[in-house]
């Protein structure tokens, strides 16, 4: 039996060209977490929906049928913010494409889409994106169940320690004890001690969670590659410290 939706807030993720004229839509909805939806007739010159269905835009979306491809009916703009210039722009490719490839269909998190929300805002308005893109990666992987404590040992149970060094493997956290499977190792204890306090401000800070994170989300990927992380790379400027 299809199902008919009405006024879901969403935004678009990725969208493609589906047949001749029409798109095959990524969204990310409040209620209906990630989902796929064809917008008929969206890829024609005389079709508005092409230049509404734009990633980064509020929008409030109808839809019905069955099945993992759902048909769009009804589209609705809403104001948001615009991200403006090449570092804000790519870290919301970046986020989008986390969500895309990563989060598992048809999965609502509301949470979440709050913290999506927020981290749009919070770049459209900062070319300081680093620690805008750490606190919504510790959304998303504490969304999908793999968030840890930066402050402490999982494999001694003790508390991390300034001076000290850790390692960090994705199935465990912060462990104290090397072993064969841990993905990286000699982080600093000051820095994961800051962190735990969501502390950004030294270089030391962001590099150790710039490190940590992409290893967890390297391990989420299951080996495929992130597209958006090559964009800064081709882009007219190199990825820095103050970059993802």
């Amino acid at each position: 039996m299809a199902t008919a939706v009405q006024q879901e807030p969403a935004y678009v993720l990725h969208r493609r060209p589906w047949r001749e004229t029409s798109l095959q839509v990524d969204v990310f909805s409040l209620n209906a977490g990630r989902m796929s939806l064809i917008a008929r007739g969206a890829n024609s010159a005389r079709s508005p929906l092409k230049a509404q269905l734009q990633p980064f835009q509020p929008l409030l979306l109808d839809w019905t049928g069955r099945g993992d491809l759902k048909t769009l009916t009804q589209t609705e703009v809403r104001s948001g913010p615009v991200l403006r210039g090449t570092t804000p722009l790519y870290s919301g490719l970046y986020i989008n494409e986390l969500l895309q490839r990563i989060l598992p269909a048809a999965d609502p998190h509301p949470t979440l889409f709050a913290a999506y929300i927020d981290v749009l805002a919070e770049l459209a308005g900062n070319d300081d994106v680093e620690p805008v893109l750490r606190r919504f990666e510790r959304s998303f992987v504490e969304a999908l169940g793999y968030s840890f404590a930066w402050d402490l040992a999982r494999d001694t149970g003790a508390e991390v320690e300034p001076g000290q060094r850790y390692c960090y493997d994705p199935e465990q956290g912060i462990v104290q004890v090397p072993s064969q499977q841990v993905r990286l190792r000699n982080l600093p204890g000051d820095a994961l001690l800051a962190l735990a306090e969501g502390d950004f401000v030294s270089l030391e800070c962001r590099r150790t969670a710039k490190r940590v994170m992409r290893v967890l989300v390297d391990y989420l990927l299951q080996g495929k590659p992130l597209h958006s992380r090559t964009l800064f790379s081709h882009g007219r400027k190199e990825p820095t410290e103050r970059n993802q």
